[in-house]
Order: C-alpha cells, then structure tokens, then sequence
C-alpha cells in the first residue's frame, strides 16, 4: 500500500510513513555499506533501498492512518485521491505561471503544501481516530483567512464581473479555471465526510475558499497577460452560431 498523504507517496502512516522511509534510507547507509578494504563495495554488502510499491493494495483495500483496512473506492479514498489530484493539476498550472513570471506561484507552492495536511486529515477518521492521530492531523483554520486575504487582495485588481465569463484567458489562465473544477469536486467528495463527522470541518471550508481563489487568480493572470476573457453569451433557439 502506497497512497498519498503527508508529504507524499509514503503511505498514508503518514509522518510515521515518512519518518520510516528515512530511517530505512540512513540505516542502508551502515556498516554493510563500508568499503571492503580494497577500495571497493562487495556485491554481498550492496545499498538496500525501499521498493516503492508494497503489493499490499493488490487486493483493493487500503489503510486509513487510524490503521483502519477500507476498499480504494471508499468515500474517504475518494476524497484523498481527488485532492491528490487537484494538487497535481495545480503544479501542472504552476509550470506555466512561472514561465509568464506571475507572483503568486508562491502561493501556490503553499497552498499545494496546505493539501497535503488536507490530505493528512481526511485520512483519518475520526469514527476511529485516537488523541494522538488528530493530534498529528488537526486541520487550522488561518489558512482560510490567509486565502480570503489573497482572494480580496487580488479582486481589488480586477474589474468587475459583469456576466458570466467562459474558462478562458490564456494558457495560464485556463489551467487555473480547470484546477478550479478539480477543487469543487474534491469539496464535492469532502462534504459528506464533514456532514458525517468524519473530518474537520475546517477542511471543506478551505476546499471552499480555495476554488474562489483559483477563479479570481485564472482572471488575474488573463488581465496580466493581456489576454480576452470568453464571456458566455445565451444562444437564440435555431441558432447555430458559437456562444
């Protein structure tokens, strides 16, 4: 088993994951590494790295952090996985703001780490959670207030919404509405594990705030770019026109 959460692909034991990856690296660095004497490394003593994969998922279950063993389609594998997704959509949008040298690739270099505690915290149930796991997964809310910040600070910028706009503006732009889409399908699969109980609340709030800042910085990079906006225009009955 290796699902996303805490960090990355280490499993979602989460920082337990990560720190026992690291630990498995700095122990193939001991004494079985030591030259052999002659200026060599004997075959026998050869670096032992840890495999990527597990095969403990072969048969479509996984674990949550809690320890608890769901099937991959559970709603809880399908909230994490769609985050996991909506942050690789994001760095895929990043390769091309930072091409055109936009100042909040930053940001969502954070925000991308925020997903990852995302992540963290859908991961762990708290049907099943102990102290100690929500400990480690507990979700703050400052980084809503920090989105609304980015959101007004952006907004102030831009001229006003007078009707619908299409997602457009460029290649930075589009990446960015498309992320959009991907972030209100993740809050989509989020929101009945916080109706339930099962996650914090917080995290769905972010969920929220965090699509509102992709669509305000999708229209601030068109604006910076120069590049028009499609506006949604309602077509006539018959009409075989685009919109």
């Amino acid at each position: 088993m290796a699902v996303w959460v805490f960090g990355g692909r280490f499993g979602l034991r989460g920082h337990l994951g990560a720190c026992r990856l690291r630990c498995l690296r700095f122990q193939s660095r001991g004494p079985q590494d030591e030259d052999d004497g002659d200026g060599g490394q004997s075959s026998s003593k050869a670096r032992r790295l840890p495999k990527i994969y597990t095969r403990t998922g072969d048969k479509g279950f996984s674990s949550t952090f809690t320890g608890e063993r769901r099937p991959k389609d559970d709603r809880v594998f399908e909230a994490v996985g769609t985050t996991d997704e909506l942050s690789s959509a994001i760095g895929f949008a990043m390769e091309l703001i930072t091409e055109k040298g936009h100042t909040f690739a930053e940001e969502l270099q954070k925000i991308q780490c925020t997903l990852q505690d995302v992540g963290s915290a859908l991961a762990t149930p708290r049907s099943s959670a102990r102290e100690a796991h929500l400990k480690h997964t507990a979700f703050e809310e400052g980084t809503i207030t920090e989105l609304e910040q980015w959101i007004d600070k952006y907004s102030s910028q831009l001229p006003p919404l007078t009707a619908f706009i299409l997602p457009s503006g460029g290649k930075s732009s589009s990446a960015l509405h498309f992320c959009r889409a991907v972030c209100r399908r993740a809050e989509r699969r989020v929101a009945p594990l916080v109706q339930t109980g099962e996650t914090d609340a917080n995290v769905g709030k972010f969920l929220n705030r965090l699509s509102d800042y992709l669509f305000t910085v999708a229209r601030y990079a068109a604006m910076k770019e120069g590049s028009q906006e499609k506006i949604y225009k309602k077509r006539d009955v018959g009409d075989t026109k685009k919109c």
